[in-house]
This record gives C-alpha cells, structure tokens and sequence, in this order.
C-alpha cells in the first residue's frame, strides 16, 4: 500500500534570503538578488551579473578538521540543512536512534577541483593538492559531507541530473518513502556560486548581458530575454511519511502528491516541446491530477530565449484552455541550477502557505510562443492548494514535482 509522504522541515540559503521568513518577504516584495560583478568583468566574462549569495559562516557548528572536507556548496547545504532539521523538529537525539536518508541534488564542484589540481600542478607533488581536496571535489561531497555531519544513517545518494538536480533528489525521496524503503529522508540540491563554476556557460553565452540594469536582466517569459543570469546557494526539504510524521509530533506542512520525469532524446542543450510535455503528463497521471486542480505553475523558464517558450508550448499543450498561473521565480533569483528544482519547491510553498503568488518580475511583453499561456506579472493575492513544479536541464533531463497544501 503507497503511502502519503509529507514536507515536515524547509531550509534555504538563497541571495533572497537565509530564513523562510525572509525569502517569504522578497518573493511578496518582487526583491531581486541579481547584482553586477566588478571581478568577473576584470577576469574576462562576457556578462558579470550574478546573484549574490552570503558565505555562510560554519566555525561555531563545524570543527576545523571537518570543515576542511566541505567546498563552497556543502557549506551552504549545510545552512539549510541545519534549518530544515530544526523546523522539522529532528534533534540529533532522535536522529541517532532512528534510519533517515539523505538525497540531495548537485551536478559539479568546479573550484575546489580547480584549486586541488592548481597546487599539483605548481608544485609537481600530488600531496600539494591537500587532504581534504578529494571530498571537496567528488559530485557527492554534498551527501558526504551531511551525511557524517549530522549522523543519516539511511540512504546516501547524489542526484547529478544537470538543472534537474534538486527536483530529481526530491522526487527519488518520494518515491523511496511512498513505496515503504525509507521512513524520512533529508533532500535537496546545492550550487556552487563561484566565477568558476560558471566561466564555460558565459564562454557559450548563456548569459544576458544587460549589464547596466541587473534587477532587470533575468526576464524569464519576456519577449526582451537575452539570457540567463547564475545563481546558486542550497535548500533542504525534510520528507517523511505521514505516519511517522504524525507518530512524532512533527509539523506537517505540505503533501508530495506525485512525480513525472522524461528524457527528451534529442539534442544535448537545446529542449524541445515532447520531453517537458511528458514530464508534465506523467506527473498528473501518476497522481490521479487533472489540471484544473492546479492552482499555480512554478515554470523551469530559465529567461533564454528557446527554453522559455518550449516550455510554455508544453504548458499549453497539457493544460489547453485552462489559464492557470505561472511565474517563474528565477526573474528574482537568477537561475539557481543544480539547487534550483529544491529551492522553487521551497518558494512555492511558502506562497501557497502565505496565500499570494510572487510575480514573475521583468515580464513586460510575451512574444509570440510564451503569449500562450497565462503568466503574472506582479504579485497577487491568492489561494490556491496545489501546485506544479517543473525543473528541466542539460541533456534534457526532465522532472515535475506536485505538491498540495495540508
């Protein structure tokens, strides 16, 4: 018998925020957290716009020894993780007497892999790269890292699905509880906001270069979009099952009601209309959703030119004459990648729980592919108890997320 799985704790380490409280307030608000990057323009980007993300601070948590193992990424996934585990109401006590999982979404570690290789390379002694250099640099030093950090001793894995990472984690953890494997699990995605990380997407120019306006450059819908713009941080959500949930008291907050995904089978970085169409179907399908249920889209529109609108076509495609909401919140936070399908989890859930839907900032004009579908300019009051979350990425790997309000 499939059982209910539930969100019982959320954490965020966004450039909107580093509490639920504040990131609730500048989605309401329209607060972007895109800014102008004097360092990567002097070292030869094409476009220095960025978000800014706040660098945690992990020596009262952390010991020294420790922190030697964890990269940029892992610090904010720790962040958020410790917040997520405190809403959630899981102390270490209980922790160790008891089987959670981590699975958690990230798809590179750019500059610590860089920096290990540099030192090698500048001293011709492989001890030069450090003792820490190899879990800082494996994809799954986000999962190792959280997984000693705070004693999980149930499933340890990595979701590396490009842009689909975060999504993918939490929708593994899902399916892992539903079917009776897990009884919690700890998940979500982390995306290292470094130069670094980032230098052959701006090689490629994926980047807007609407540099003398950064608020205004990520335009996900808009018929002016030129590009995206990086972000990066980490969001945790704590998933249980609803018994295990109700048998220790803990806050329950949403309901992941179903999961779709696809493969689009085509080219490596240009998506087209069939892979996210099916994702979307899948996902209502598994379900037992029609779309009228939904109440709001939170879009993958990542504010390129081709993404958005196969994206909207997909939209359009599923949904057909029902107008339901859509924003995309990367207008605000720029495109988070490997944390993103987490964190707009995340975001989703704090407007459905707050009865308003943050506007899709910078959307001023439709062109003649995203006009199809019904997208919300400015934030509006709202309630609405299901939701829709579509991630997609490179390699066109695919996944949807629906969640509902208890």
């Amino acid at each position: 018998m499939e059982r209910k799985v539930v969100i019982t704790g959320m954490g965020l380490w966004s450039c909107l925020g580093t509490t639920l409280d504040e990131v609730r307030d500048s989605l309401y608000s329209g607060k972007s957290g895109i800014v102008f990057s004097a360092e990567r323009k002097e070292n030869g980007f094409r476009s220095a716009l960025c978000a800014q993300i706040e660098r945690p601070d992990l020596k009262p948590y952390v010991p020294r020894n420790l922190r030697q193992f964890m990269p940029e990424e892992a610090q904010y996934a720790y962040m958020a993780t410790r917040s997520a585990l405190e809403q959630a109401g899981l102390d270490q006590d209980y922790i160790n007497g008891h089987e959670i999982g981590i699975i958690y979404g990230n798809d590179s570690v750019a500059e610590a892999t860089m920096c290990a290789l540099d030192k090698f390379r500048q001293f011709k002694d492989t001890a030069a790269c450090g003792s820490g250099s190899i879990f800082q640099s494996m994809n799954s030093t986000v999962t190792m890292n959280l997984a000693c950090l705070f004693k999980l001793r149930g499933i340890n894995l990595t979701a590396s699905a490009a842009c689909a990472s975060g999504s993918q984690a939490v929708g593994l953890a899902q399916m892992l509880i539903r079917n009776g494997l897990q009884d919690c699990i700890v998940c979500g995605g982390a995306q290292e906001a470094n130069q670094y990380s980032v230098a052959a997407f701006d090689g490629i120019q994926s980047f807007s270069v609407r540099e003398d306006e950064p608020t205004k450059a990520s335009r996900p819908f808009d018929r002016d979009r030129d590009g995206l713009v990086p972000g990066g941080g980490a969001a945790t959500i704590v998933l249980e099952s609803y018994e295990h949930a109700v048998k220790r008291g803990a806050p329950i907050l949403a309901e992941v009601i179903s999961w779709g995904f696809s493969g689009n089978g085509d080219h490596i970085s240009t998506p087209n209309v069939a892979g996210p169409a099916r994702s979307l179907e899948l996902c209502l399908k598994n379900g037992g959703i029609s779309p009228k249920q939904i109440g709001y889209i939170n879009a993958h529109a990542t504010s390129t030119r081709i993404g958005d609108s196969r994206e909207a076509q997909a939209i359009a495609q599923i949904f057909g004459d029902y107008r339901v909401p859509v924003t995309s919140t990367k207008s605000q936070t720029g495109h988070e990648m490997w944390m993103a399908g987490a964190s707009e989890l995340i975001y989703s859930v704090l407007m459905m729980k707050n009865h308003f839907i943050a506007g899709n900032i910078n959307f001023e004009n439709p062109d003649e592919e995203t006009a199809c579908i019904n997208i919300v300019p400015e934030t509006r009051e709202a309630n609405f108890d299901m939701f829709l979350s579509n991630s997609f990425g490179f390699g066109g790997t695919n996944s949807t997320l629906i969640v509902k309000n208890l």
